[in-house]
């Protein structure tokens, strides 16, 4: 239960990534067509307008990975005091926000990459906290 206490903060960043990240994959999952559509449309004038289902698909695989990663992370952090899989989640949480935060910029949606910016200082903040 020590182990619970200490780490509450991290089990809450990993709870919030988790959700956020499970929760947008299951949107793309479920709404495929509509998510592809609108981003087709955000990108058009971009370099990145032909590859927009393509780069979804990534994203899409990234936070599912990342939303089952957390989990496990949460489990083996709760029950081992094993750090390693909740680091790997929040890394690659990062990594992911960046590539999302590279798209908003290039098609100039800058309050779109603004709004990135909250969710990337929670996972450093997790990061350093699991690294601390």
């Amino acid at each position: 239960m020590d182990n619970l206490i200490i780490n509450i903060p991290v089990f809450l960043i990993l709870l919030f990534t988790i959700v956020t990240f499970l929760q947008s994959g299951v949107d793309k999952l479920t709404d495929w067509s509509g998510n592809v559509g609108w981003l087709k449309e955000h990108f058009g004038k971009t370099f990145l307008g032909g590859m927009v289902p393509l780069l979804v698909a990534t994203i899409l695989l990234l936070e599912v990975i990342v939303g089952i990663l957390g989990i496990i992370g949460f489990y083996t952090l709760l029950v081992n005091n094993s750090p390693d899989l909740a680091l790997w989640s929040l890394t690659l949480a990062g990594i992911t926000l960046i590539m999302l935060l590279f798209g908003q910029r290039v098609a100039k949606d800058y309050a779109g990459a603004f709004t990135l910016t909250g969710y990337f200082i929670i996972v450093i903040f997790g990061i350093f906290l699991l690294t601390a």
